[in-house]
């Protein structure tokens, strides 16, 4: 989130680091739109190992040549590199729940699902330990890019080891035609195709249409502190305090989440069903943008209660997003997971760009503007 914006983004209406970070995420939606129907084709031809085995080795791919280019001096390659983490992240995990949904039947996935998605959460603040420590370290870029394509592909290995448990009789079809291509349909011809599936989509886009709002609001917030304190002090480096503050806030997000998921959310999957993980995170944003509407905005409150959103979202929501697969067929879990859990959730992300820029460019709303549309749209949520 760098607070130099390049005179050509500010030309074309983009004026501070705030909006670069929303319009990224449409760019990201763009780039869903072509690799969902090409990942649905590639699903139609190859059995399910092959389609892990070809979408892990294409990305694995993708690091490797940003690892190459990282130091090429190519003009906004960061924001390049933000674009295609944005979608890598979305379609490399919606995989592994899919083939999750796969082997596991509903009663099984009800009560494993919290647990696996312990490791999941667990996965974040570690993963940003490590990178925080490789940086301190003097690591190279470059060195942590082939680190990171390397772990990324020592989880096929961990693939083949549980499809080999699989085809000993512990998954749960007993046709002999699991490891067959599937149907011919696309991704986004099965989403629409089913009710049940087009209301997952549209709960998506609600979801990440608040949080991406919610986002744009914390670094609102953030970037006039900066510049508050950088006019106050000339030698304030405001990038510096913008990075620390995103890697405080960052780390006590993925810190209650983890906290969220081993002692939460199963107990509310226990007693209360899928109604209490799929509530449990609107009625948390309908608090925190509650407060902010109400004129509650100082940079400390809404940085815990975008806390509290962001951790329910990483942990509670992230369960529930999950066993609403469970009951769908494998084409679903394979094709359409993979559109509603990519495209659909940036879809989301991109109106909200487009809220943002209408916010912004012609009705100049404020952060308390922006709060009380989120307050709406949480009602229709």
């Amino acid at each position: 989130l760098n607070t130099e914006v390049p005179d050509f983004l500010q030309r074309l209406g983009i004026r501070g680091p705030a909006e670069v970070k929303s319009y990224a995420a449409a760019a990201q939606a763009l780039i869903l739109m072509a690799f969902v129907p090409a990942s649905s084709w590639f699903a139609s031809r190859v059995d399910r190992m092959k389609l892990i085995y070809g979408v892990t080795l294409f990305f694995a791919a993708n690091i490797l040549l940003f690892a190459l280019t990282v130091g090429s001096g190519v003009q906004l390659m960061g924001v390049l590199f933000y674009v295609w983490v944005g979608f890598f992240s979305l379609s490399i995990i919606a995989q592994f729940w899919s083939y999750a949904n796969d082997i596991y039947t509903k009663e099984a996935g009800n009560r494993i699902f919290p647990i696996i998605a312990i490791g999941m959460t667990a996965g974040t603040p570690v993963g940003a330990w490590i990178a925080e420590q490789m940086f301190s370290a003097g690591i190279h870029v470059n060195l942590m890019l082939y680190l990171a394509a390397g772990i990324l592909l020592t989880t096929l290995a961990v693939y083949t080891i549980v499809n080999r448990g699989t085809e000993r009789g512990t998954r749960k079809e007993e046709d002999s035609k699991v490891e067959a291509p599937m149907g011919k349909r696309s991704g986004f011809a099965l989403v629409f195709a089913s009710r049940y599936i087009m209301l997952i989509a549209g709960l998506m886009i609600l979801l990440n249409l608040v949080n991406t709002t919610g986002e744009y609001i914390l670094s609102r917030l953030v970037v006039s502190h900066a510049e508050a304190a950088l006019a106050a002090d000339p030698t304030f480096d405001t990038n510096a305090y913008i990075g620390a503050f995103y890697g405080n806030f960052f780390f006590w997000v993925n810190i209650v989440a983890v906290v969220f998921q081993a002692f939460l959310v199963s107990r509310l999957v226990k007693y209360l069903g899928l109604a209490g993980v799929l509530f449990a995170l609107p009625l948390t944003s309908f608090a925190a943008y509650g407060i902010i509407a109400v004129g509650v905005t100082s940079l400390g409150l809404v940085r815990w209660l975008k806390t509290a959103e962001n951790s329910t979202d990483y942990s509670v929501m992230n369960t529930a997003r999950q066993l609403l697969w469970l009951p769908t067929t494998r084409e679903e879990k394979y094709k359409a997971k993979q559109a509603v859990d990519s495209f659909f959730v940036r879809l989301g992300d991109l109106v909200s760009a487009v809220v943002v820029f209408v916010g912004t460019t012609m009705l100049a709303l404020g952060v308390r503007g922006f709060a009380l549309l989120n307050v709406g749209v949480v009602l229709l949520w």
